[in-house]
């Protein structure tokens, strides 16, 4: 799929997404702690839909959100304000982001490199933005460990990609490390599926994208 396509999905999909929140954090919200509760300093969440990510954050980061949907845009403004948590978020493009290298302490971003059009791009942009010595926190969802599951992933997966713009048995190891970012450490999930990522920070990164 296109930018424009990814755009008119999430605008289709917005109040579901709003509505749904809860289900999210039913299913979700533990790995979210657990991966960027440990977030710090100023903290940029790439592709940030609703604002997922923001109840799990520490209190002390700086929350910088991007997205590319300008109804996500909106919902992620709207949750800060619900949590009276401080922040900015902004419509932008993952695969360019309009930020100085070295401008975050922490990079985190969830379940999004199997919608980006070119996930490598945005991952290096990523590396690029994030500070040496700081910290790019992933949480992915892949295929399935579980033979019946992941059956069940790989039958669904062309018609879940028409609908939602979701590569949903992309292997996200994989494609961090073809974008070449330095994977620090690596835990699984639900049977394999929910992968929770942490790489290195910015100049090793930029260092291997650039060769």
């Amino acid at each position: 799929m296109t930018l424009q396509d990814i755009q008119e999905v999430y605008a289709r999909n917005a109040k579901w997404i709003d509505r749904l929140s809860w289900l999210d954090r039913c299913l979700t919200g533990r790995h979210r702690r657990c991966q960027f509760g440990r977030a710090a300093g100023r903290v940029l969440d790439v592709a940030c839909g609703a604002g997922a990510n923001f109840r799990y954050l520490p209190d002390s980061s700086e929350i910088v959100g991007i997205d590319i949907s300008e109804p996500l845009v909106e919902q992620a403004r709207a949750e800060l304000e619900t949590l009276g948590r401080s922040g900015t978020v902004e419509q932008m493009d993952a695969q360019n982001l309009g930020f100085a290298d070295n401008s975050f302490e922490t990079v985190i971003s969830s379940f999004s490199t199997c919608t980006f059009p070119d996930p490598k791009i945005a991952l290096r942009e990523m590396a690029r933005v994030c500070q040496s010595d700081g910290r790019i926190l992933l949480l992915e969802h892949g295929l399935s460990n579980n033979p019946l599951i992941g059956r069940y992933q790989e039958w669904r997966a062309d018609a879940h990609y028409e609908q939602s713009g979701c590569r949903l048995t992309q292997e996200p190891v994989e494609v961090v490390r073809r974008a070449g970012l330095s994977v620090e450490e690596f835990e699984t999930a639900q049977f394999g599926r929910i992968r929770r990522i942490t790489c290195t920070g910015g100049d090793d990164n930029q260092q291997r994208t650039s060769q």
